[in-house]
């Protein structure tokens, strides 16, 4: 099992290994195959390269975004900015916490260099290392010690190196940090923990690099639950979430890590929670989405203006949960209709939530039947991620479906 991201090597690689260290390395036997049978012939042609096709090329086309990111403005009501991509602005965030509250600490795996993702980057050399160290491999460790650790008083700020790897902490998360105050009767609360996970897909991550578990979550009364869309909302709704008297689990987009450049304030600011933002306001159609599909749904609105002449109102939800049911609804009675996007499988997807309350609330004002765009009920895939995951044609066509009613 790789002891970074957890996988188990398949059948045929184990067999591999087998054959190799029981013959040797020098043993001419295949190592993909027993003899110049299928798997022989499956292992030379993962091996060799088309000569009409470049490495360089194909490594372009796997890592090729399915969106253009499109900046926020410059914000101009929180002091001087400087430019940073997504992961800088994280770092940022923690900076400013670490250096404004003597009990934060940051723990997770790797975080003490900086983390796969450099999200803590010289932090440990600022700060020292009792307040930014690693923890053992053990997601529901590190979720345990970080609940101890707000109840005794601490800011605890947790890393689960990818939101993939969440669930061996989901008991931890949700019958231990969600029920804490509500099974003392507010005696005490585990309020000043937030955790930290990279989420959704990044173009080559896979089944296990690739989730969006958000839905999960949104489950469970007790936790706030947020996702940012680029680098200024995620320094000021990670800070909300860290000043926040509940538990929260702040998910970070890892495509946008280093896609994603805005100008964003130096100093600490924070974004509220609970409050969706309409980034375009529109008369025909409601847009719904987070993360990085907002930055598809920006393209989509764009479409449908130039193709269509629909015009899109599009908002950013940022927290799955509580989430915010007046300004969805509010747009949905303006415009009739309804289309919600995101990542995940859509069954039991948070759109179904959204879907639900909004056809309870506005049902006379619908013009056509609420339309969910999101990924497909199967793991996610890794050759065929273009195919799986709601990218702007599929929504374009759900618009099309929805004015033609």
């Amino acid at each position: 099992m790789c002891p970074s991201c957890s996988q188990t090597p398949t059948p045929t690689v184990m067999a591999a290994a087998a054959r190799f260290f029981l013959r040797g390395s020098n043993s001419k036997l295949p190592l993909l195959g027993a003899g110049s049978g299928a798997h022989s012939s499956v292992g030379a042609s993962l091996l060799t390269v088309s000569p009409s096709c470049s490495p360089r090329m194909k490594t372009q086309r796997r890592h090729a975004a399915h969106f253009t990111y499109q900046p926020d403005p410059v914000p101009t009501n929180h002091g001087p900015t400087q430019k940073m991509n997504m992961f800088q602005s994280v770092t940022s965030a923690l900076d400013n916490t670490l250096a404004s509250d003597p009990t934060a600490v940051i723990f997770g795996e790797d975080v003490a260099f900086g983390g796969v993702f450099r999200c803590t980057v010289g932090l440990r050399d600022k700060y020292g290392k009792d307040r930014v160290f690693n923890t053992p491999l053990c997601e529901q460790g590190i979720v345990g010690f970080g609940i101890g650790a707000a109840v005794a008083g601490a800011t605890a700020i947790a890393e689960i190196q990818f939101a993939d790897y969440i669930y061996p902490a989901f008991d931890q998360i949700v019958n231990e940090a969600a029920k804490y105050r509500y099974r003392s009767g507010n005696l005490f609360d585990c309020g000043s923990l937030t955790i930290r996970a990279p989420w959704g897909c990044v173009g080559h991550g896979s089944l296990y690099h690739s989730q969006s578990p958000e839905a999960f979550f949104a489950h469970c009364p007790g936790v706030k639950v947020v996702i940012p869309r680029g680098p200024v909302q995620a320094k000021g709704l990670l800070l909300s979430c860290i000043t926040d008297q509940n538990p929260c689990i702040f998910f970070e987009p890892k495509i946008l890590y280093r896609a994603a450049v805005e100008q964003v304030p130096v100093e600490s600011y924070t974004i509220p929670l609970s409050q969706a933002e309409v980034l375009q306001e529109g008369s025909d159609v409601t847009l719904v989405a987070w993360g990085t599909q907002i930055h598809v749904m920006r393209e989509v609105a764009n479409l449908a203006q130039e193709k269509l002449g629909v015009s899109c109102e599009l908002i950013d939800l940022q927290t799955i949960l509580p989430w915010d049911v007046e300004t969805i609804c509010k747009s949905v009675v303006k415009t009739g209709r309804l289309l919600i996007s995101h990542e995940a499988p859509i069954t039991g997807g948070f759109a179904a939530e959204i879907s639900s309350t909004v056809q309870e609330e506005c049902f006379l004002n619908l013009e056509a039947p609420i339309s969910r765009v999101c990924g497909y009920d199967t793991p996610f895939p890794h050759i065929f991620e273009p195919f799986y995951i709601p990218d702007k044609w599929k929504c374009f066509e759900a618009i099309k479906k929805m004015i033609n009613f």
